[in-house]
């Protein structure tokens, strides 16, 4: 059945600023939640924008061993290269176009580091971090890192009036699907949009749906998305839609099924009860989410 009438598509119930902040050893971030009025949107916890722009030599930051438990963080990187190490044995650098899923699971210490050639000489950098909750039931799971190479793995689709390309991280869009195996049923896609150019877009009734900006200024049907903001959308339909006003604009499209769970939340844990952050916390200092071997770095 196709779906053609206003009623059918989602409406935006607001659209949010985002805040600025630093994070790691003192990198700048683009963040539109979890904020004061924004906590989280379920099932996603975070989204996070590193970028655009250029660095000089010397500038670039990363973020030092730190635990994580109870989610999943997804490494979207754009532009530059990050490597990123963990406890559990993984090591690898992520390039531009690729993509590190981390199933924090039971816990286990990360880090994301520059390499040492944007290190040393500079240059652009573009990522987005993006945190995903697990279910009560999985928040013990082993860890496990997923990766995903462009143009490989990930696979992108131009829309049949060639107004959007769209990388499909996550889930299942225009007849593609993503190369993750998700815990949550998610879609997660960057849209490129060319002046006047459209995308729509099909997910469950009652599943969360988002739009951020990347660059660039979007729309939805009865909103205007400045750079840097975030739409809210109804849950009371299937179909919605994003495209670019006037001049090309990029926009991550997220959404999921909610969970439904309480949330506790301290830094890098995420679970369900005060007492089980507080475990995290005993289980960490105790050495128990592992260690991380800093010395030597991989080979681009």
């Amino acid at each position: 059945m196709h779906l053609t009438t206003a009623a059918a598509v989602r409406s935006t119930l607001r659209v949010v600023r985002p805040f600025h902040t630093f994070e790691g050893e003192g990198f700048p971030v683009r963040r539109p939640f979890p904020q004061p009025e924004l906590p989280l949107v379920d099932p996603f916890l975070m989204v996070d924008q590193v970028g655009p722009h250029v660095l000089g030599p010397g500038e670039a930051k990363g973020a030092p061993p730190h635990p994580h438990r109870g989610f999943e963080t997804i490494q979207y990187v754009i532009e530059g290269a990050m490597e990123d190490i963990d406890s559990a044995g993984h090591r690898r650098v992520v390039h531009p176009g690729e993509v590190q899923w981390l199933t924090a699971g039971s816990g286990l210490v990360h880090l994301a580091r520059p390499t040492p050639g944007l290190l040393a000489d500079g240059g652009p950098q573009h990522l987005l971090q993006i945190w995903v909750n697990l279910p009560a039931r999985l928040k013990s799971t082993p860890p496990r890192v997923q990766y995903g190479s462009a143009p490989g793995d990930i696979p992108r689709v131009v829309t049949e009036d060639g107004g959007a390309e769209l990388t499909v991280i996550a889930g299942s869009t225009h007849g593609v699907r993503g190369p993750f195996e998700t815990h949550t049923p998610v879609l997660v896609v960057h849209a490129r949009l060319a002046a006047g150019g459209r995308a729509g877009f099909t997910v469950p009734a009652g599943h969360s749906a988002m739009l951020y900006v990347l660059s660039g200024t979007a729309a939805t049907p009865d909103a205007r998305l400045p750079d840097g903001h975030l739409a809210i959308l109804g849950r009371d339909a299937e179909r919605f839609t994003v495209k670019a006003p006037e001049d090309a604009a990029e926009v991550l499209v997220l959404a999921g099924q909610p969970l439904g769970e309480p949330v506790a939340r301290t830094g890098p844990f995420v679970m369900n009860t005060a007492a089980e952050i507080r475990q995290a916390q005993m289980d960490y200092q105790h050495g128990l989410m592992g260690h991380i071997d800093l010395t030597g770095h991989v080979d681009v």
